[in-house]
């Protein structure tokens, strides 16, 4: 396993060279200099030229791509060109907002999606197996903005049991103001990604049930409850881990539209604001530190399904022998 921990951290380590460079080149292909974030209308060619010497923009190409590697390499993720402060000062401050959300939606993703899936497949040939799988079928439809304005319409507007939107000013320092804010926006990532990840659920719970190991464990006198959590939920849960860690990057990739809809400070608001007025920095850190978080979790992910199923271990070992 220490062997195979350090083959995974140095491809998480080359991916995230890889993604540096194509991230260089994208925001060069843009049009228009960077410095020209820095300057007003009708600036002078002086002007022009110290803001390009600010920036970095006047330099060769390789020269400028060093910069930026060695910046990432000190974790310097630069100073935002509109704020002047630093890059990842305001990344962590819109983080506790984007992790907060997306976890929460998360979990309560599981807790829906994991029970209301077993019981689909388990009971499939009645009408609420039925009904859940149909339920879950529609849920993939329904894009997560609408899902967000119909439960604005419900319980902020309808109800008023929750507001439409917004933070508390002061943060994380009143948590019941905090997690009431959040409650619709959870609500939202949750409901779209137990939707999705349910169907995942379903199809595993039905391959365990048609497994031998399942069949030899009823044969040998278990009860069909002790033989699928004893034994099928754990070779259930390989399959099932991976596509976790997909949901849970795609949540943390895809929170913009809920920010938006919410008016959350989150980091996907933070990524547009920057697209909006130019800023260079801010936009590549929210890109790379999006990245890093996709990997580890994609890395993470993978060391659970190893830890759960020996055999994944053993091949591991195996390969690297």
């Amino acid at each position: 396993m220490l062997t195979y921990l350090v083959r995974r951290f140095a491809i998480l380590i080359l991916s995230l060279l890889i993604a540096a460079v194509v991230l260089f080149v994208l925001l060069r292909l843009l049009p228009g200099d960077p410095a020209n974030a820095l300057l007003s209308v009708g600036a002078d060619a002086v002007q022009i030229e110290k803001a390009r010497e600010q920036v970095g923009s006047n330099l060769p190409l390789w020269q400028q791509f060093l910069r930026f590697a060695g910046s990432l390499a000190s974790f310097d993720l630069g100073t935002s060109f509109v704020s002047g402060k630093p890059v990842i000062e305001e990344i962590a401050a819109r983080l506790t907002v984007t992790v907060p959300l997306a976890l929460m939606g998360f979990v309560l993703a599981v807790l829906i999606a994991v029970p209301l899936g077993i019981v689909s497949a388990v009971k499939a040939d009645r009408w609420y197996g039925g009904l859940i799988s149909t339920v879950s079928q529609l849920g993939i439809a329904i894009p997560v903005f609408w899902v967000g304005i119909l439960l604005v319409t419900v319980f902020a507007v309808t109800f008023r049991l929750f507001p439409s939107g917004g933070f508390p000013r002061r943060g994380w320092q009143n948590e019941g103001q905090v997690l009431y804010a959040l409650a619709l926006p959870v609500m939202t990532i949750g409901l779209v990604m137990a939707a999705s990840l349910l169907r995942y659920v379903r199809s595993a719970t039905q391959d365990v049930l048609g497994s031998d190991y399942l069949r030899t464990a009823r044969a040998l006198g278990a009860s069909f409850p002790e033989a699928l959590i004893r034994h099928g939920i754990r070779n259930g849960a390989v399959p099932i881990v991976s596509i976790l860690g997909i949901e849970l990057a795609t949540t943390l990739l895809g929170a913009v539209v809920v920010e938006r809809v919410f008016a959350l400070p989150g980091l996907g608001s933070m990524l547009l604001l920057a697209i909006e007025q130019r800023d260079y920095p801010n936009v590549q850190g929210v890109l790379f530190i999006s990245t890093l978080l996709v990997l580890l979790i994609g890395f993470a992910a993978d060391l659970t399904q190893r830890l759960i199923d020996p055999r994944l271990r053993e091949r591991a070992v195996g390969g690297n022998a």
